[in-house]
């Protein structure tokens, strides 16, 4: 059984990349955070006297399946906004604010600044190029290369078999690969 902080800890560690996926996958960040927010809630409630190993695959399963979730409520909102165009919000600040917070000591305070510009803006094509991914291949990119989970997990997180995980995977990388070298990229 996860201790409290053990819980707390695995949170701690899996918001900022939680936020990412929620992001690419919903190419809404106010969404991606309330997203982020109801997957811990989850976690926590349901699931939070699980063994502190089981952690990363749960969360990762309750991430994406709340994820769906969103998408079938926003396609049954869609109808109705569209059925009622006054009751459409109004575009409200992009801000991320993820990117508010200090950068720690040490990190990326000693570069120079065109060199963090450059890096910024490398990210900024690499993120456009991975939310340009189709929605599976996206999923398994991001559970393969940024949760740095293995194939078997990957295939248990997604609900699918290994081989799938392993199909989505190459052609993303493939396809990003030649996103980025057509944009001039070479990594």
């Amino acid at each position: 059984m996860a201790s409290k902080q053990e819980l707390d800890d695995f949170l701690a560690g899996v918001e900022r990349r939680a936020f990412k996926q929620a992001a690419f996958a919903v190419r809404d960040d106010d969404a991606a955070l309330d997203i982020v927010q109801d997957a811990m809630l989850k976690l926590t409630v349901h699931y939070g006297e699980r063994p502190a190993g089981e952690l990363p695959l749960v969360f990762t399963r309750i991430l994406q399946n709340t994820i769906h979730d969103h998408f079938r409520r926003q396609k049954v909102r869609n109808t109705w906004v569209t059925l009622f165009p006054a009751l459409t919000p109004n575009a409200e600040d992009d801000a991320d604010p993820l990117e508010t917070l200090e950068a720690l000591s040490g990190s990326e305070t000693a570069e120079s600044a065109s060199d963090k510009v450059e890096r910024i803006q490398i990210v900024g094509i690499i993120e456009e190029e991975i939310r340009r991914l189709p929605a599976r291949q996206r999923e398994a990119f991001l559970l393969r290369y940024w949760e740095d989970f293995d194939v078997a997990e990957t295939a248990a997180a997604m609900g699918c078999s290994e081989g799938s995980v392993k199909t989505h995977c190459s052609r993303a990388t493939h396809a990003l690969a030649r996103a980025l070298r057509a944009r001039g990229i070479s990594l």
